[in-house]
């Protein structure tokens, strides 16, 4: 068995893009989703393995809308029409690897479940009444949206189209703080705030009666800003790591963690893969370029030579 990988990317290199890994009987392959008219050749890639793979129906993607579900759905969809794919990690481009490649494959396809970080939403206002029926309150969850599928958990996010279309309806972000408005700020904060992609895959797990499939943690590890206040901007992001806090010290604290809580549930989640214990993370994220070449300078990250995976292939 190897490893497949689909790939979500913004034309620019100075925006996000997201990838998913996805692992088959075949070392991997790359599938991304471009503004329409982007092509993927020597020109705009270095890496011959995103050439010509990008989708013809692409959409344009905004952070907090329901675009960001919508194109995870596609990518999904493409990497499904492959039988051979059997997992499907989803990374951004600040994402560094934790590991090199073939501990993370055995890591992922030694286990028969899903890594989806998922738990209950009791604190924030976030849930809509008028999602209801079709998502009672109870079956509202919260998570990180750096998942990891198996393939009939994502056949489900695909087939969907009931639970996104209430999440199109309901569950949008407040308008972020102009300075401009002045006071008509505050009225604007008072407004339903939803971040589409922080609760999609989880409640429509959760609705179907999938949570006994699932690791309930992610894969991905993040730091997020604890001092931001509730209106500040900066408190919806995570930390990003520079050239100057990145470096084996970090890397070794968070391939230390060995198990993580869940205050809303009072819940310890210990990290286990196949009933085996393990360290909770594969990736990490936010670093920026000059840290991931940190990173790599200083060995803290193993270099991954394809071909020896690869054989003589």
């Amino acid at each position: 068995m190897a490893a497949r990988t689909v790939k979500r990317r913004h034309v620019s290199s100075r925006l996000s893009c997201k990838l998913f890994i996805v692992f088959t009987v075949s070392i991997f392959c790359v599938v991304v989703l471009v503004t329409a008219g982007f092509v993927l050749d020597e020109s705009t890639t270095r890496s011959h393995f995103f050439y010509g793979r990008q989708l013809t129906n692409s959409i344009q993607v905004l952070w907090g809308e329901s675009s960001m579900i919508q194109a995870e759905r596609l990518l999904l969809s493409a990497a499904l029409e492959d039988p051979a794919n059997q997992r499907f990690v989803l990374l951004s481009d600040s994402c560094v690897p934790l590991y090199n490649f073939s501990y993370v494959y055995n890591y992922i396809m030694v286990s028969p479940r899903s890594f989806v970080d998922s738990f209950l939403d009791a604190k924030e206002g976030r849930y809509n009444p008028r999602m209801s029926p079709k998502i009672p309150r109870e079956k509202w969850r919260k998570g990180s949206q750096w998942v990891t599928l198996v393939r009939n958990h994502a056949e489900v996010i695909v087939d969907d189209e009931v639970i996104f279309s209430v999440f199109k309806r309901y569950c949008k972000r407040r308008p972020p703080i102009d300075i401009r408005k002045g006071k008509l700020n505050l009225k604007l904060q008072k407004q339903h705030n939803c971040i589409p992609d922080e609760h999609y895959v989880q409640t429509l797990l959760a609705l179907h009666g999938l949570e006994g499939e699932l690791e309930r943690r992610t894969v991905t590890y993040t730091l997020w800003n604890q001092s931001a206040t509730k209106t500040d901007n900066k408190g919806w992001h995570p930390i990003t790591f520079s050239y100057a806090n990145a470096g084996p010290r970090k890397i070794k604290e968070i391939k230390d963690i060995s198990h993580v809580y869940y205050e809303t549930e009072y819940r310890t989640e210990w990290c286990h893969s196949n009933s085996t214990s393990v360290p909770c993370f594969l990736f990490a994220r936010k670093f920026s370029r000059g840290a991931a070449m940190r990173l790599l300078s200083d060995g803290v990250i193993d270099h991954f030579e394809l071909s020896a995976l690869l054989g003589n292939e």
